[in-house]
């Protein structure tokens, strides 16, 4: 009655192995998440950065924003130019539309930060304008 059967023994190994089998799998599956989350991360690491170096140079962008708001259309347009330490407000009751598209198609192209943007159409061939630049 003291002896312990070796079958029970065999089981108890083969229910062992069988749990530990199990927990191998799951650590597997675990690990390609854990695999797959890492290459997502990396990939908007690698964006941001991106962003960062296109953005992050302030004097490159103003500069840029300065050669267009020089062009000698948009000094045609009147728009109403205020700069501030921070950002440029550009504004125009009255704008031609050509003129407009071909400023957007110029400012958007750009990296700049837009805080704010409001284009209304008045009629076939004007609209009004409002557009705040963060520098």
């Amino acid at each position: 009655m003291n002896h312990v059967n070796p079958l029970h023994i065999g089981g108890l190994l083969g229910v062992i192995i069988l749990f530990l089998f199990f927990q191998l799998s799951g650590a597997k599956s675990e690990l390609k998440e854990a695999k797959s989350e890492y290459k997502k991360s990396e990939k908007i690491a690698v964006d941001l950065s991106s962003l960062k170096t296109v953005y992050a140079d302030k004097k490159k962008s103003k500069k840029a924003l300065e050669r267009i708001l020089s062009l000698s259309s948009v000094k045609q347009a009147k728009l109403t130019i205020k700069r501030d330490k921070k950002s440029i407000k550009i504004a125009s009751k009255s704008v031609e539309t050509k003129f407009l598209n071909s400023f957007m198609g110029k400012i958007l192209n750009g990296s700049y930060k837009i805080t704010y943007l409001k284009i209304k159409k008045l009629s076939e061939t004007k609209a009004s304008l409002s557009l705040e630049i963060q520098l």
